[in-house]
């Protein structure tokens, strides 16, 4: 059994590293591919940021964070699984009113409730698939997330194409997470330019984390 996780695995990842090669040679050919601009501080600047929203919790504490967050920031881009009909509903009801610019993509989700880590990881192969192209064309200046398992085919986007573009991969891991950070969060944890915990005793845990008290 154990041997036919670590085949599945290295599969997986060969496969995500060819379409990781493929994906950049095709940010750095297209035609639209912008060239990494100086950041600037004019507090006039917007700057786009992407969402990744999960479901149930994940939902409602990311869109606590959207709905705190300025007119500065904008567009907004928020991605989701394209089987959650609750969260889009819930994010336009947040954005109707705010005469703010945003759309809502949908992609694969990579794992559902229970589903085995076998199937898991081919699940997030698919979800990646159409994660990286869309976060190459929308080239948001941040990405935020919070831990829905979505949000790891986004942000492996997000990372390469940090390799040309200033973006910012900010992750907030829920304040349902008191002493241990979840797979997402330990993930990102290595990778994201921010990750932020809302209880003490996980910062210690994780000393490059941030702790900024209840931020949802």
């Amino acid at each position: 059994m154990e041997s036919t996780v670590v085949i599945i695995g290295v599969i997986a990842a060969t496969c995500v590293a060819i379409f990781g090669v493929l994906a950049i040679v095709y940010l750095l050919f297209s035609e639209n591919c912008l060239p990494p601009q100086p950041v600037s501080r004019d507090k006039n600047l917007k700057a786009s940021i992407l969402a990744v929203i999960g479901s149930g919790g994940h939902t409602s504490e990311l869109l606590r964070l959207m709905g705190h967050l300025g007119s500065h920031y904008e567009p907004r881009y928020y991605v989701m699984a394209n089987t959650d009909v609750m969260s889009e509903k819930k994010v336009h009801k947040l954005e109707k009113d705010a005469n703010i610019m945003y759309r809502i993509y949908k992609i694969p989700r990579s794992r559902e409730v229970k589903q085995s880590w076998i199937t898991t990881v081919l699940s997030t192969i698919v979800a990646s698939v159409y994660a990286l192209p869309l976060v190459f064309k929308l080239r948001p200046d941040i990405i935020l997330c919070n831990g829905p398992g979505t949000c790891i085919p986004v942000c492996l986007g997000g990372l390469i194409l940090k390799l040309f573009y200033p973006l910012k991969l900010v992750y907030v891991e829920s304040i349902c997470r008191v002493d241990s950070m979840s797979l997402s969060g330990k993930i990102l944890y290595h990778c994201a330019d921010s990750v932020i915990v809302q209880w003490p005793q996980l910062q210690k845990k994780y000393p490059k984390s941030l702790y900024m008290g209840r931020v949802v």
